[in-house]
C-alpha cells in the first residue's frame, strides 16, 4: 500500500480542508458562518461548495428564516469517512 493512497485530492485546496474541517466539529453551519470563518469571497466558496456537494461530501439545505435565505452546510456519512481517512493519511506521512 501506497503511502499516499488515501490522500484525498478533493482536501487539496485549503478552503475544501477548512470546509470539512469545522463541518468534521458543527453538525450544520450556515454559509454566513463559513465564509467568515474562512475569510472567502461568496463566490470562492460557492465553487468549493460545489465540489464537494458533487462529490458527495456535504448535503445542502436551502431555507427562509423570515424572509431572509437562509444556506446550510452538513457533511454527510461518506464525507466524513473520506475526510477521516485523508487525515489518518497525512499522520502516517508526518510520523517518524
Amino acid at each position: 500500500m501506497s503511502l499516499i493512497e488515501n490522500i484525498n485530492k478533493l482536501f487539496d485546496h485549503r478552503i475544501r480542508l477548512g470546509m470539512m474541517s469545522i463541518l468534521m466539529v458543527n453538525e450544520q453551519v450556515d454559509f454566513k458562518m463559513l465564509k467568515q470563518l474562512l475569510g472567502v469571497t461568496d463566490g470562492n466558496l460557492a465553487s468549493h461548495v460545489k465540489a464537494l456537494e458533487k462529490a458527495n461530501y456535504i448535503v445542502i439545505q436551502k431555507q427562509f428564516i423570515g424572509k431572509k435565505p437562509n444556506t446550510q452546510y452538513r457533511a454527510t456519512k461518506t464525507g466524513r469517512e473520506a475526510f477521516k481517512k485523508h487525515i489518518e493519511a497525512l499522520e502516517k506521512l508526518i510520523q517518524p
